[in-house]
């Protein structure tokens, strides 16, 4: 018997010492100098405070895209330090320092967020030392760009990239957007364009000023044109609107952004989101987007996210169908449209809206997570790795201990008791793990 608590003992001491990656708030350089800060609890709101552009990756040191970050961030920190405002590159151990992984709802690793004067904003850009450094340029951007000619204007939209909706305005005086510049500066380009020919307006689909043209680099350069009244509410309602393309993928990244919008959300679900027949059926959607602008209409792939896609309804109905959800937990079925199906789908996506419009609806309710289910339903992975350590010892003691002849009598319920415990808790694991992980 003391043989096996000496086993257990050196068990539990060689989880404790596992290796630490921290440094005190005294040795924190607090000077864009090119390299990747390491963060904890002691200089965390430190750091925060003496950079007005920081960005923060929450790590796990067992974590592989997290380890494939790293590299990546090193490189792309000398960059990002040679800035006129300079933009900080830093790290924490989000699996040790939990404090702060719960403060700022890390619930998957790695969580990026970039920090402006203080303030985090959720960070979806690319991962690759090269673009995200082209990337988080933006964010000491002008609020507003002035382009005097033809060739500012393509310079100006070839220079923001495709990972933000640009707007430019033509024939807009800069006071006029100036204000919706700052207020959607994490979110979009701006820009007013003084001077520009003809070609320019053929180029972006635009026959009179003042205009306002949207456009969405990474969505086939899909355009929208605003012409006005150029009032306050009515030009936010459009900003506002053409944050999103017309029709919405979903994926983890983009049901993020949903959280953001207040409408509600046209969802159609279908087998495939890659086959030619849902490529056509989204550019019937973007048909009805266009004239139903106080919905989002997204779509999502059974094949691609199907836990999402089953969450909505019997999986034995027809794909591709349509529902009207609230983003959280309820959503609604229109009586007699259930199923999009038929050879003339404009004409089902037709029905459906104006069966949601006469109120002709089932309300029903989400099967899984809602939106802030899917994205905050694990429990935290931290949490999930301690209660495997701590049962696992449990094991390996009841296991030691049936070799000692005085303690060959063994609970069997309780034992029981404990695989159960172990097996359920290695299914949270799988489960959260696939949930929480993100690619890059």
């Amino acid at each position: 018997m003391q043989r096996s608590w000496q086993v257990v003992v050196v068990f539990l001491l060689s989880i404790s010492e596992l290796p630490s990656f921290s440094f005190s708030s005294a040795e924190l350089p607090l000077t864009a100098d090119g390299t990747v800060l390491e963060l904890d609890e002691s200089n965390f709101d430190l750091a925060i405070s003496s950079f007005d552009y920081i960005l923060v990756d929450f790590y796990a040191p067992w974590c592989g895209h997290c380890k494939r970050l790293s590299p990546e961030l090193d490189a792309a920190a000398p960059q990002l330090a040679k800035l006129k405002e300079p933009i900080v590159l830093a790290k924490v151990n989000a699996d040790k320092f939990t404090s702060l992984a719960k403060k700022y709802d890390v619930d998957a690793y790695p969580t990026i967020k970039i920090f402006m004067h203080g303030v985090p904003v959720d960070y979806y850009g690319p991962r690759k030392a090269e673009l995200l450094a082209r990337y988080l340029k933006k964010f000491v951007a002008p609020d507003v760009s002035i382009l005097e000619s033809d060739s500012s204007i393509n310079e100006f939209v070839e220079a923001a990239g495709p990972y933000f909706p640009i707007y430019l305005g033509f024939g807009l005086d800069e006071s006029v957007i100036s204000k919706f510049g700052i207020k959607y500066k994490k979110k979009a380009w701006f820009s007013v364009a003084k001077g520009f020919s003809e070609d320019m307006m053929v180029t972006y689909d635009f026959d009179k000023v003042p205009s306002l043209v949207s456009i969405h680099p990474n969505y086939n350069n899909e355009r929208s044109i605003f012409y006005g009244p150029f009032e306050e509410q009515f030009l936010e309602e459009f900003i506002k609107q053409s944050l999103f393309p017309l029709v919405l993928p979903i994926n983890y990244d983009t049901l993020k952004l949903l959280k953001d919008d207040e409408r509600k959300i046209a969802l159609t679900i279908v087998e495939d989101e890659d086959n030619d027949q849902t490529k056509n059926l989204i550019n019937l959607l973007k048909a009805a987007a266009s004239a139903n602008r106080d919905l989002v209409f997204a779509y999502v792939g059974a094949k691609q996210w199907g836990e999402f896609a089953d969450s909505f309804g019997d999986k034995k109905t027809t794909l591709p169908k349509m529902v009207i959800w609230d983003g959280e937990d309820d959503y609604l079925m229109v009586t007699g449209s259930e199923s999009i199906i038929g050879n003339d789908h404009a004409s089902e996506i037709s029905k459906f809206i104006e069966g949601y419009r006469e109120g002709k609806t089932e309300k029903r309710r989400v099967a899984g997570p809602a939106i802030i289910g899917f994205i905050n339903s694990l429990i935290g992975i931290r949490t999930v790795y301690i209660i495997v350590i701590i049962v696992a010892g449990i094991m390996l003691y009841q296991n030691l201990t049936k070799d000692d002849n005085e303690y060959r009598r063994v609970d069997i319920p309780a034992r029981d008791q404990v695989e159960q415990t172990s097996s359920s808790t290695s299914q949270v694991e799988r489960s959260e793990y696939k949930a929480g992980d993100k690619e890059d």
